[in-house]
């Protein structure tokens, strides 16, 4: 599994450890990943994401995982995500034809 976040893209950064004596020793930046469960209302299930920290809270500001991805643009998403969103636009269509 690469250690990138599905939503924001956010990856690896490199830089240095700066000891008191100006030595430079590389080092990496870590994005804080979580392996985490959002709740889809149109898809009636839980769907399983790897994401940032900040991603999730984006998410849950914009009031879910469904809202988040059906406000964002195509361009701004990763293929893995694109493909959810086409299911979970899928599964709304459905829903409302069978509403209607």
């Amino acid at each position: 599994m690469s250690r990138r976040c599905e939503i924001t893209g956010k990856g690896v950064l490199a830089g240095n450890n700066v000891s008191h004596a100006n030595n430079r020793t590389r080092r990496r930046f870590l994005p804080n990943l979580q392996e985490t469960s959002l709740l889809s209302d149109a898809l009636g299930s839980a769907v399983r994401l790897r994401l940032c920290t900040r991603a999730i809270r984006t998410i849950e500001h914009n009031g879910g995982i469904d809202a988040y991805l059906l406000g964002m643009r195509n361009s701004q998403l990763m293929p893995g995500v694109l493909a959810l969103k086409r299911r979970i636009e899928k599964a709304q269509a459905k829903r409302d034809a069978k509403a209607a």
